[in-house]
């Protein structure tokens, strides 16, 4: 049985309004408002091409109803006495009812003489054989109906293809701005992210972001106006028709339609959260993997991984379908609210006296509600889901852990003096203890410093505060005077450069990786840092040369090619003072004397803060600090340490025994 793989809430995470969270979005879509506020516009005109349909119902009824009544009148007209004294009070001055109608129709034929000419040219027939029925309901047809139904569907298009368009800026301008921000965060925020499941928010995320300002959108425009109009249609038939008390009935049952939607969107919008954080749980699993293939070749643990893997697949699956069921409910769950109160407005119709054909115009207004309302159900699941989205976007927009530039940072273009730590103490948010504590010394320039220690004693969170990956909690680091704070990152990062243990490559060429972070260099520049690096010969050994790409991380280059090539970007960047964890002590001897010579290239004329493992390389060190659990200990040269006959001595004995 796989072991549960649990989604492990970040430490930033919090909850979100609705408001508070589709506040936020407009911000980012209020630049294409233009585009979004167009495609509203013609969702709302679109439901407006219902009103041609709707007014085509009552004439209609009228022409059958008054034809068929026409027969009647006349028989009556013929039996009754006096039909000529009728005839002629027809005739008076405004007639009777069916006089107006009959000039009314007169008049609607001469109106629609030249169309019937032109129709009678293809040989069109537009009238029956007594020229009184169906024309107008014909040309409605022919000419009415297809040109609103062309209107339609361009209107249509328009919302679609508008809101779409804004949808997709909008959710790339976050895209830019989650990665932008989650670069700009220290190491603090890095050390204590999950990856993959940065990448699943900073990717999946978004996208559900865009479904929603898509689809949503999209019938938000369209489903409300097209409700108000049939609703508009069904008060107006009520008001015409003398049926107020059946008005009252349907906008007192109308309402009833939203409260599935009501309760059931508090669990949609739970598992849709859920399967969002279980989805992101299975992206941290393949990066975790494929970072750590070798690891899992090495012990042969496909096996287990597949199951973990899994079993986080199989996590995120029934997350997605609780997630899934609740949603489908509530279409169903409005369907089933509606006959309801259909079955109770036609027993209410029923024990009232209302006649059917009194409400026969309201019923195909009624009947174009439902698919509008059906709709809006529906996006609730999406709305939800967008909220989730949302909160797990914005968490990470309001992590505030960047060393940004203090508003009374200066430039600083060259070192010229020394670096001084002052008393520094540094501790993690999640350790109990300090890294660094109460930490003096200086650094001249020109001088090479180097720190030992054994393993966590803070050997590396020193480099990291004086490259400021970290600000110290107390205490100060100063350049020539200047505390580092004060000191403009950008011109920081050009003073201050190093070469790790672990050489990180990007999956790009040699020259790529070499000239990265100098744009400017020249082809020749590159060779020239190659060379001094010791690395030129490896590179022209392959055809491809300096075109060679070094694959993810540089797996393609060995350990020692990897390091060369790291110490030519860095000399190639040249910076004046220079953080080197010394990266031989993992190699063979050929490579590392291959290594250390470009090493002792790139410290040339520089300041060096060297972090040691083989303590054999820093014996010529200006000074030695030795540090345990956090402190200084000792310092001073190698000569001085040694005949100390304290740690120093200890940790040198160790490893010339070994």
């Amino acid at each position: 049985m796989a072991k549960k793989v649990s989604y492990r809430r970040e430490f930033f995470d919090r909850e979100y309004t609705a408001k508070e969270a589709y506040g936020r979005a407009w911000w980012f879509a209020r630049k294409y408002k233009a585009r979004i506020i167009l495609g509203i516009i013609c969702g709302m005109l679109t439901a407006g091409t219902l009103v041609p349909f709707f007014q085509i119902i009552q004439p209609t009824l009228s022409k059958v109803e008054s034809r068929q009544a026409a027969p009647a009148a006349e028989a009556s007209a013929a039996e009754a006495p006096g039909a000529g004294t009728s005839a002629e009070a027809s005739a008076a001055p405004g007639g009777t009812a069916a006089d107006k109608a009959g000039r009314k129709a007169k008049g609607l034929e001469k109106e629609y003489g030249k169309f019937k000419k032109w129709a009678a040219k293809f040989g069109v027939q537009m009238q029956d054989e007594d020229d009184a029925l169906g024309m107008p309901l014909l040309l409605a047809i022919i000419i009415a109906v297809p040109l609103v139904a062309l209107l339609r569907c361009l209107l249509v298009f328009l919302n679609h293809y508008c809101l779409a368009w804004a949808g997709m800026r909008t959710v790339r301008d976050i895209r830019c701005a989650m990665f932008k921000h989650v670069q700009a965060q220290s190491m603090q925020f890095h050390g204590r992210i999950d990856v993959g499941q940065l990448m699943s928010r900073c990717t999946s995320d978004p996208h559900q972001v865009q479904l929603v300002i898509q689809h949503v959108l999209q019938e938000l425009a369209q489903a409300p106006f097209e409700i108000a109009v049939s609703v508009g249609f069904i008060i107006w038939s009520a008001v015409k028709n003398n049926m107020l008390p059946t008005l009252g009935i349907i906008v007192i049952g109308f309402p009833m339609f939203m409260v599935p939607v009501v309760f059931l969107s508090k669990r949609i919008r739970k598992w849709s959260k859920k399967a969002l954080e279980r989805f992101s749980v299975v992206g941290s699993r393949i990066h975790e993997i494929l970072t750590c293939i070798k690891v899992i070749k090495a012990y042969h643990t496909e096996d287990i991984e597949n199951e973990k893997y899994e079993s986080a697949n199989n996590q995120t699956l029934k997350a997605t379908l609780r997630s899934l069921r609740w949603g489908l409910l509530v279409g169903p769950a409005v369907e089933t609210v509606g006959i309801f109160l259909i079955c109770g407005f036609v027993v209410w119709c029923f024990f009232t006296g209302v006649k059917l054909s009194m409400i026969i115009p309201m019923l195909a207004p009624l009947l174009l509600i439902y698919r509008p309302l059906k709709q809006l159900s529906k996006l609730q699941v999406q709305i939800e889901q967008g909220r989730a989205a949302l909160a797990r976007i914005w968490s990470i927009m309001d992590v505030d852990m960047e060393l940004a530039d203090d508003r009374s940072a200066k430039a600083k273009m060259s070192f010229d003096g020394k670096v001084v730590f002052e008393n520094v103490s540094f501790r993690y948010d999640t350790a109990e203890r300090d890294a660094v504590h109460c930490a003096s010394f200086e650094m001249p320039r020109g001088s090479v410093v180097a720190v030992v220690g054994g393993t966590g004693s803070g050997k590396s969170t020193m480099g990291s505060l004086l490259a400021r990956f970290f600000d110290p909690k107390s205490g100060r680091i100063t350049m020539d005077g200047v505390d580092l704070r004060n000191i403009r990152i950008a011109d920081l990062r050009r003073l201050v450069g190093s070469v790790q243990q672990e050489t990180l490559l990007f999956n790009d060429t040699i020259e790529a990786n070499i000239r990265y972070g100098s744009p400017g260099a020249t082809h020749e520049d590159v060779v020239a840092a190659a060379k001094m690096a010791n690395a030129h010969d490896f590179i022209m050994s392959q055809p491809e040369g300096y075109s060679r790409l070094v694959g993810e991380k540089g797996f393609a280059l060995s350990g020692g090619e990897r390091q060369r090539v790291a110490i030519a970007r860095a000399i190639l960047r040249n910076p004046p003072i220079l953080i080197l964890d010394e990266a031989t002590s993992a190699l063979d001897t050929v490579t590392e004397r291959l290594v250390q010579d470009a090493i002792d290239n790139l410290m040339k004329d520089r300041t060096t803060f060297a972090i040691a493992h083989r303590l054999s390389t820093i014996r010529n060190a200006d000074m030695i600090l030795v540090m345990r659990d956090g402190e200084i200990v000792e310092r001073g040269t190698h000569e001085e340490l040694y005949a100390a006959n304290g740690v120093y001595r200890k940790l040198c004995d160790m490893q010339h025994q070994t």
